[in-house]
């Protein structure tokens, strides 16, 4: 069951993006901290976040 909503999804999206750019911009071993960006990618494109599922979070709206 899809627990994330519009905005929500959006954040996650925008943010992972900018995570994953951190991985080709940025030199050194901190770079990698960039491939963390696939997480909240995920979670924006798929509209499922087990964390939110786990604390009984939902920001999607029931219609």
């Amino acid at each position: 069951m899809k627990n994330v909503g519009q905005t929500d999804k959006w954040i996650r999206i925008i943010v992972g993006i900018l995570l994953l750019a951190m991985f080709f911009v940025v030199e050194g071993n901190v770079r990698y901290f960039g491939l963390l960006g696939f997480i909240p990618l995920f979670t924006g494109l798929s509209g499922k976040c087990l964390l939110y599922k786990l604390f009984g979070i939902n920001t999607r709206e029931n219609k």
